[in-house]
């Protein structure tokens, strides 16, 4: 006869560790994370040269010719999207591939543990715009005639784009081929988000709109960004242990 422990006893991975355990794992995540890239540097340096080398190409491709607001702005999240889906696609592909994915079930809920990564990866991710927007203005010599609508567009259009990069990573992290197949499923699903954030970009930079008038796009940016999130905290639990 099997004599089980009493139920009380069970380890469950559904059960609530409390606010502060929650955050204290969540942090522990990330901070291990953050200690992996800063050793192997291995996503920041993909995002960082991949964003570069893109912007470059566009320089030599226009041939000092500088195009219009409208094209600016594509341009620049063709950037963001594809250096993306390049350098943040390893979130959880790496944790498979060393066997500590094993660790972090054990350890963690699955809460804290898409808590701590999507932490790490809207970081890479708000670091790839401010390279990439740097990088964007200062070669093709774009002018920003509204400076704070461009940041809140690639801060929210981050979120976002963390967000469903987060989920996916993990849902393909097992699957042969897993990173190449992430910009597969990732493009779909942000064509939302790209439509505003285009917008808003072109916006900025053409200049003579207010806060009113992109409050629309930014409010489609911030719901976009809050629904992948709440989509992703409800499926994570079947995703990770699945």
């Amino acid at each position: 006869m099997i004599c089980y422990p009493p139920r009380a006893n069970r380890p469950s991975r559904t059960l609530d560790p409390g606010p502060l355990t929650f955050f204290a794992r969540t942090w522990a995540v990330f901070r291990t994370d953050v200690r992996l890239e800063l050793r192997r540097r291995v996503a920041l340096s993909a995002l960082l040269v991949f964003a570069v080398a893109t912007i470059m190409t566009v320089y030599f491709a226009l041939g000092g010719v500088r195009p219009e607001p409208r094209v600016q702005a594509a341009l620049l999240w063709v950037v963001m999207l594809f250096a993306a889906s390049v350098g943040l696609g390893r979130a959880f592909v790496g944790e498979v591939e060393r066997g500590t994915d094993v660790f972090l079930r054990l350890h963690a809920t699955p809460g804290a543990v898409y808590a701590g990564k999507l932490l790490f990866t809207l970081v890479l991710t708000l670091a790839l715009g401010a390279v990439a927007c740097g990088a964007f203005l200062v070669v093709l010599g774009v002018q920003v005639e509204a400076p704070g609508l461009l940041a809140l567009t690639v801060v929210l259009g981050g979120a976002g784009l963390a967000g469903a990069t987060t989920l996916l990573s993990a849902l393909v992290a097992r699957a042969q081929g897993g990173v190449t197949l992430l910009p597969v499923l990732l493009f779909p699903l942000l064509v939302p988000l790209l439509l505003s954030a285009v917008r808003l970009t072109r916006a900025s930079l053409g200049g003579g709109v207010g806060w009113m008038d992109a409050s629309d796009g930014l409010t489609t940016l911030a719901s976009f960004a809050v629904v992948v999130v709440a989509a992703a905290i409800l499926l994570f639990d079947y995703v990770w242990h699945e």
